[in-house]
Parts: structure tokens; C-alpha cells; sequence
């Protein structure tokens, strides 16, 4: 296995959703931590906007980070997000370099 990964996820709610996608977010967090290889999964509010969201993560590798996203939970999150968002979500992969 390679290097440990983290995973910033941004996700900025359509006005008015903001409830609905933390919802369907904090959903995401149970089964997600429970996935093989998943040293950190934590969801973040921003405090000045409520609409904005990121996931913090940390994986083994990125090969438990794929596993993770062929997961059904995820599968099934990202069905439903879609009509949540007011723009598209654009997750930021970073390789650890310090411990």
C-alpha cells in the first residue's frame, strides 16, 4: 500500500438547503468511519456560512480511499446529493508528508 491520503471535500448547499445536505451528510459519517482503512472522517460547518460544508479525511491509502468510494453508502449519497448543491463538489486529494 502507498501513502497515507487526506481528503478535503467542500460542498456548498443551493439557498435554502442547507438543513437537507447537512443531513445528508452527517449520514455519511457512521458508515464511512467504519470502512476499512479510514484514520479520520470528520464533517466541518462553516461558522460565517451556514450553506458550506467540507469533510475532512484521512485514508491508509489511496487504494482504501477507492474502496471507500465504491462503497454503496457513498453510491447512494452521491445519487441524492446532486439536488442539494449549488455547484459541483471538488474534492482535493493530498498525500501526507509529515506524521
Amino acid at each position: 500500500m502507498g501513502h497515507k491520503i487526506a481528503v478535503v471535500a467542500r460542498f456548498r448547499a443551493m439557498k435554502g438547503m442547507d438543513r437537507e445536505l447537512k443531513e445528508l451528510l452527517l449520514a455519511l459519517v457512521e458508515p464511512s468511519r467504519s470502512d476499512e482503512g479510514c484514520i479520520n472522517y470528520t464533517l466541518h460547518q462553516a461558522v460565517n456560512d451556514p450553506a458550506l460544508f467540507m469533510f475532512y479525511e484521512i485514508w491508509q491509502s489511496k487504494e482504501h480511499l477507492d474502496r471507500h468510494s465504491a462503497t454503496p453508502h457513498v453510491q447512494q449519497f452521491r445519487s441524492k446529493v446532486k439536488d442539494l448543491l449549488a455547484e459541483p463538489s471538488e474534492p482535493t486529494l493530498l498525500e501526507m508528508i509529515s506524521g
